[in-house]
Formats: C-alpha cells, sequence, structure tokens
C-alpha cells in the first residue's frame, strides 16, 4: 500500500470543494494516474463532506499524531476515487463542521491548529505505507507545513531519504498566518524558527514554511508565477520567492472536459456543440424562465457571473457598474456567496432590477453548469487571478469572457480585436475600463453578430485539457529522480 505521488490537499471533488482547489485535485491526480504514475491523495474527513457515490471505509484507527498533546489519534478512512486511492484523516473536532476553513463571522479561531494537525496525521499516515512515496505534492498553506516536515524529516530518518516534494501556490493571498506561539509545538525544530524558514515579521507563516522549505514550487499558471515576483503581486512575500526563483515553474491548470462539457452534461435542458450552437440558445430561455426575468431578454444579451463574492474577484467593481450596465438592455445572473455586505448589495440590486438581473447567494454545481450554458457573456473582473477556472469552463461553453488581463487570464484569453480572439480583457483594472470592455462585447454582439459566433466558435474549441498540464508535472516529477 502507497504511492509514488502522494498529494496533500484541503479539498478534492466531488468530496469537498469551495473552490478551484477543490476542482484541480478532482482532476490532477487522476490524469497522472491515468498516464501511469502511482498516484494517491490525503485530505481532511470533513462533515460536510460528499460520499453518496462512493464507499468510504475505515483504513486505519488510531493513528499517532502527539499534536497538540501526546495521546492525541486520528482515524483514517479510504475511498477508490476512479482507480486512485483518496486517504482521508479523521478528527471531530477539527474537522466535523459545516464549513471548511470559515463561517461569516471570520476564519475559526483554532485554523492554525487544525490543519498542523493535518499535515502531521499526513506524515504519521505515509510512514504506515509499504514504502515511501517518491513525491510529496503539497497545495497552499492548508497543506504547505508537509515540506517543511519532510525537509527535517530526510535529516534524521532513513525511510523518507529518497522523498522530494513540491509545493503549488493556489493563491498567494492565503497564507495562513499564525502567532508566533502556535511554532512552539508543531513538530518542526527550533531551527526552522529563521528569516529562511517559518517565521514571517514574528508571526509563523505555513505557506513560507512551504515555499521555504519545498524542493519545487508551482503556480496554477506562467503569467502568475512571474507576477508573484513582484511587490504588486507578492503579498510581501516576493522577495522570499526571488531567493527560490530557480526552483519556481509556472504550470498552466486544465479543465475538466468530462464534467464541464456542453456536449455532454446532465446539468443542461439541451446540450449543443461549437458546430450546433441551438441547444445554447435553449438554454438561455430556459433561464431566463426558471429566474424569472424579463421574457424580452431572450432576445437580448445575457451576462453572467459565478465566483465569491470578495475583492479578489472584483465584485465590488460589478456593484459600481450594475446601474449603467442595466441602461443597456442586458440581464445579469450572479452566483456566489461571501461577504455579508457585498451579498446584501447585489440583492439589494435585484429589488432594483427584478426584470434584469437575479442574485443567487450560493453556489451549486448545476446552477453554475446552467448559468455557463444559458450566458453570451461571462464577467471576470478579477484583481489578481491565479490561474482561474471559470473563464476556461466559459471557453468551452461558448460564453465569451470579459476579463481583467491578469494572471492566468492573460495566458488563456485572446483578445478582441485579435484576428483570433476568444475573449474581451482589460488592462487596468478598475470598473471604467471594465464597463469600457462589456460595451465592446455588447457592441459586437448586437452590430456584428458574424464576428460574435466567430468568437464563439474559436472559444469553444480551445483546448485546456489537464493531459498537457499533466505532462509537465509528471517532467517536473522526472527532475526530483521519479522514474516512470
Amino acid at each position: 500500500m502507497g504511492a509514488d505521488v502522494v498529494f496533500i490537499t484541503s479539498e478534492i471533488f466531488p468530496f469537498s470543494k469551495t473552490g478551484g482547489l477543490g476542482d484541480v485535485l478532482g482532476a490532477l491526480p487522476l490524469a497522472l494516474h491515468n498516464k501511469g504514475i502511482n498516484t494517491a491523495v490525503i485530505t481532511p474527513f470533513y462533515g460536510r463532506i460528499g460520499t453518496a457515490e462512493y464507499d468510504i471505509r475505515l483504513a486505519w484507527s488510531d493513528v499517532h499524531v502527539g499534536y497538540p498533546w501526546e495521546p492525541i489519534t486520528a482515524d483514517v478512512y479510504q475511498a477508490d476515487y476512479k482507480g486512485m486511492p483518496v486517504y482521508f484523516i479523521h478528527r471531530s473536532e477539527y474537522f466535523d463542521r459545516r464549513f471548511y476553513y470559515c463561517d461569516h463571522k471570520g476564519d475559526f479561531f483554532d485554523n492554525a491548529e487544525r490543519f498542523i494537525f493535518f499535515n502531521r496525521a499526513a506524515q504519521r499516515l505515509m510512514e504506515r505505507f509499504e514504502r515511501a512515496p517518491k513525491i510529496i505534492h503539497a497545495h497552499d498553506w492548508q497543506a504547505a507545513l508537509s515540506p517543511a516536515y519532510l525537509h527535517f524529516n530526510r535529516m534524521s530518518n532513513p525511510f523518507w531519504e529518497d522523498t522530494r516534494s513540491v509545493l503549488t501556490i493556489h493563491n498567494l493571498a492565503f497564507q495562513g498566518r499564525f502567532a508566533s506561539r502556535l511554532f512552539e509545538n508543531c513538530g518542526l525544530p527550533p531551527s526552522a524558527w529563521c528569516i529562511d524558514g517559518v517565521e514571517f515579521y514574528g508571526d509563523f507563516n505555513l505557506m513560507k514554511a512551504g515555499i521555504s522549505y519545498a524542493d519545487k514550487i508551482t503556480t496554477v499558471s506562467p503569467n502568475y508565477s512571474k507576477e508573484i515576483l513582484t511587490p504588486e503581486f507578492g503579498c510581501n512575500l516576493h522577495n522570499v520567492l526571488l531567493g527560490r526563483k530557480d526552483r519556481l515553474h509556472g504550470i498552466l491548470n486544465g479543465a475538466d472536459y468530462s464534467v464541464w462539457n456542453p456536449e455532454e452534461n446532465k446539468y443542461l435542458p439541451k446540450t449543443y456543440t461549437c458546430h450546433n450552437v441551438r441547444g445554447k440558445r435553449a438554454c438561455k430561455h430556459t433561464l431566463i424562465e426558471e429566474l424569472g426575468l424579463d421574457p424580452a431578454l431572450k432576445k437580448r444579451p445575457l451576462l453572467g457571473f459565478i465566483g465569491r463574492l470578495r475583492k479578489q474577484k472584483g465584485v465590488n467593481m460589478l456593484e459600481e457598474i450594475i446601474p449603467e450596465l442595466m441602461k443597456k438592455n442586458v440581464g445579469l445572473v450572479i452566483l456566489g456567496e461571501g461577504n455579508l455586505e457585498r451579498e446584501a448589495a447585489l440583492l439589494n440590486y435585484m429589488e432594483m432590477y427584478p426584470d434584469k438581473l437575479s442574485t443567487i447567494v450560493d453556489y451549486t454545481e448545476d446552477l453554475a453548469h446552467k448559468i455557463h450554458a444559458a450566458s453570451d457573456i461571462f464577467l471576470m473582473p478579477s484583481t489578481y487571478e491565479p490561474c482561474g477556472l471559470t473563464q476556461l469552463y466559459a471557453l468551452r461553453f461558448g460564453t465569451v469572457p470579459v476579463a481583467s488581463d491578469v494572471g492566468g487570464l492573460h495566458d488563456t484569453i485572446m483578445s478582441w480585436p485579435h484576428p483570433h480572439a476568444t475573449g474581451f480583457t482589460f488592462e487596468h483594472v478598475n470598473s471604467g475600463a471594465f464597463i469600457d470592455s462589456i460595451t465592446d462585447a455588447i457592441d459586437v454582439w448586437e452590430n456584428n453578430p458574424r464576428e460574435f459566433r466567430r468568437i464563439v466558435g474559436r472559444a469553444m474549441t480551445k483546448e485546456f485539457s489537464w493531459d498537457s498540464s499533466a505532462n509537465e508535472y509528471a517532467a517536473l516529477y522526472s527532475e526530483l529522480g521519479l522514474r516512470t
């Protein structure tokens, strides 16, 4: 029992998901597995977890963790996910909660303890495998202690001497920064508390731990790997990353087209292809009827926004332009949850424009698919975007993106009026540039429908599958000694 590459992650779709991290971990390990690389995933067993379609069974009980005090243990459950093992770390007081990281009041007060426990439990679990993994691949701050533990374990435990680590940064803004006192019993030696280790302006920074000790560091798009080396996007860690620039790689995320595909899709009232998009019109008409919007919008552009309602996603800019947008006689459907103030403001706008605007404070897979299929234009005004997956889904669904020219959006959208355009982007991330770019898209939709159809056709045929991304990760693992 064991694997050559073990992914450590706080989310994996379809078992757990708050956003793109869950989607990535539901696809990348499987893509590598399908290439013949022996992979496994370790993740928390949350109280709110999707288990209905999978047989999850107890694999080990009372795995010794010893944190936050000596007798503490974890139970480990296991599921087979399309031929790949997924291991779930269970400790009810840490993970049996409705939400994963926070609620509307803010982050959980014990997040440091929860994810220190998770990383330590993952280490103890892997030591029960028949052999050590060749690669430990950690994702974001919740798993970033794993490369640090491995670094020091290699010095004293022969079991780990041939194992190497990769840290993937999905969003540098979230770092797991906590009070220094929480370092004392975390399991790292005192020597790790230094400027080249986990210490960050007097705090214990879990993301910095991974950056400092991982053998390779990746980001989820090539452009983001360059951006985070600058003060503007580096979230105060740019100098640390510059010091490890030789280990930093940008690998673009893929889209799981077995799930996000308008040709075969259980959520859509009618499927469609790039060669015949009549089904897309049917999806638009059905959603307008279901949401109770003005039937006249069936002959007008329908705009969609799907994302967390926070500043990173540009929702503040969206709020600012809604009155001007409504004057253009378009429909707007918003799906997301997050900041209570943002939720309230968008719900208020729905009361002001009940025939043209629908705000759904929630996230469900079926609604996300329906909105992608029904919309003509997809809005993505992110202030920064490490990769973005929703624009990849929008492209495949023939929903033309209007997006800021940052991070992975820059890598995946060719902007109009380029002859190979697949969308519209704007460089200066402000509400004025945003509305100007939307206006351009609406103008093409209204006055040059043939060109708009060409943009849709090019968008739908763009290929961002996990296959090519998996090849790049396999090459990276090979540099670290993995032989396949």
